[in-house]
């Protein structure tokens, strides 16, 4: 789909992959709704943006799932009905699964998952109805190859994985397409807000070697968007862990146990 004149959303727009898609679909000639929890940074990015007179900073909780609705009616009052929706917001995670409470891994799924399908399902209506629109699923790297430390943002990511590619086939016959965005290393500040098996922010080593730039990963996701692909996976050497994956699963299990996880 291409992004002249199309309303776009963009959830986690205040920083990193969400604040660069902001800036380059801006520049694509997009009509913006951006969303996060902290407005000052919103405002920051909607100010950053070309023309920000089309642009909407629009702050919202994805815990708050109950105000999904009178979110959805203000973004579509700003510029008309929604065209793309860009699940871009989430949390990760640095603990040991035997040591992560239950509540910990309810919170991350909320946020990663629940939240990502109960925003979806306020906008769908309005796209089927109009027979067109996009779903961009930021998922990760992590929805297809667990590693040591991440298991319940793994898992989040891989129900994104199921839910959508189900979904994308039941929606391609009304017009509706579904892209899943898959990065692998950026060099974001994600981690910082990462949630410890109590439910914690992590407090460890947060810098990522060899990692790409978010300005990058977002011009790849905006091509795969335009594009209509049903899914794009982004990063560097990282990548190759797939395909060692479908090659030979105990060769992949011995190198993610070496994993080092910061």
């Amino acid at each position: 789909m291409k992004l002249r004149d199309r309303v776009v959303w963009i959830t986690g727009a205040s920083s990193g992959i969400g604040e660069h898609l902001a800036y380059r679909m801006a520049k694509r000639g997009a009509k913006l709704i951006l969303s996060a929890r902290r407005a000052p940074e919103l405002e920051r990015v909607r100010q950053g943006c070309e023309d920000p007179s089309r642009v909407l900073a629009l702050p919202m909780d994805l815990m708050e799932v109950e105000r999904f609705g009178a979110l959805a009616q203000t973004a579509t009052d700003a510029f008309g009905p929604i065209d793309v929706l860009v699940h871009n917001a989430g949390v990760t995670q640095r603990g040991l699964a035997a040591e992560t409470s239950l509540e910990t891994v309810r919170r991350i799924m909320e946020l990663n998952f629940f939240a990502v399908v109960a925003l979806t399902g306020e906008l769908l209506p309005s796209m089927l109805e109009r027979g067109r629109g996009q779903i961009a699923v930021v998922s990760s790297l992590a929805g297809h190859v667990g590693t040591p430390r991440r298991s319940t943002y793994s898992a989040s990511k891989h129900a994104l994985q199921g839910y959508f590619d189900s979904m994308r086939a039941e929606l391609h016959p009304r017009g509706v397409q579904v892209t899943m965005l898959c990065p692998g290393f950026i060099d974001t500040e994600l981690t910082k807000s990462a949630l410890t098996a109590d439910g914690s922010r992590y407090t460890g080593d947060t810098a990522k070697k060899n990692a790409m730039s978010p300005e990058r990963c977002a011009k790849e996701m905006v091509q795969a968007i335009e594009g209509d692909e049903n899914e794009r996976f982004i990063g560097g050497k990282e990548l190759a862990a797939r395909w060692v994956k479908r090659v030979s699963p105990d060769l992949l299990a011995v190198l993610v146990r070496k994993l080092k996880s910061s």
